[in-house]
């Protein structure tokens, strides 16, 4: 990594750390600028604005989060070769990551955009939305691939559902900043991997 991509990424960590603590609106260039150790002009070498910082704050989340959801959701296919199955083992895998974090989760940056999206152009609130039609895309993929092979026990709308999936994870960190429980957001990852074995899972299979 350059010097210069050193210095941007460290922007964007200070960045990240302060919206996620205090909010966009109340995180300012300068204080960012104080704690990077760098100029304004340096700073607006790599950002023109805050709305440019927003957008390259969602991108790398966007990233990590990728890849993050890759991982335990194709060490759920290596484990099992079944759809239902490989998407359990990934949602239990996520579950035990969440839970393991040596840290408590420190929020969304998509949601913190929602909530304060009046700070942000037009450019921002479409990345945002595009952010959470991908997660849907994402989930949906899976469960197609599992209702291609076992019909519902009830009619489900898969858009829906991978919304669904999304709002847990979603709404389980906020729970759990809410209550400062660690461990809302696994066991409702953990509740939502029994609704889909139930929603899914023939009568006499067997899910280990």
């Amino acid at each position: 990594m350059s010097k210069g991509e050193e210095t941007r990424e460290r922007i964007l960590a200070i960045m990240e750390e302060s919206v996620l603590q205090k909010g966009f609106g109340a995180t300012s260039i300068e204080e960012v600028i104080a704690e990077a150790g760098i100029t304004k002009s340096g700073f607006f070498y790599h950002f023109q604005n805050k709305n440019a910082l927003a957008k390259a704050l969602l991108l790398r989340y966007l990233e990590r989060e990728d890849v993050i959801l890759d991982d335990v959701f194709n060490r759920g296919r290596d484990l099992a070769e079944d759809p239902l199955q490989a998407f359990l083992v990934g949602l239990k895998l996520l579950a035990e990551l969440m839970a393991n974090l040596p840290q408590e989760h420190p929020g969304c940056l998509v949601a913190t955009c929602c909530y304060q999206e009046s700070l942000f152009d037009r450019e921002v609130w479409e990345l945002n939305r595009r952010i959470v039609l991908h997660w849907r895309q994402r989930f949906r993929s899976l469960l197609e691939a599992i209702a291609e092979r076992y019909p519902s026990r009830c009619e489900v709308n898969l858009d829906e559902l991978a919304d669904m999936v999304s709002a847990i994870i979603e709404g389980g960190l906020v729970l759990g900043r809410a209550t400062g429980d660690r461990q809302i957001l696994p066991a409702q990852i953990l509740l939502l991997r029994s609704y889909i074995r139930l929603l899914f899972e023939p009568d006499r299979a067997t899910v280990h």
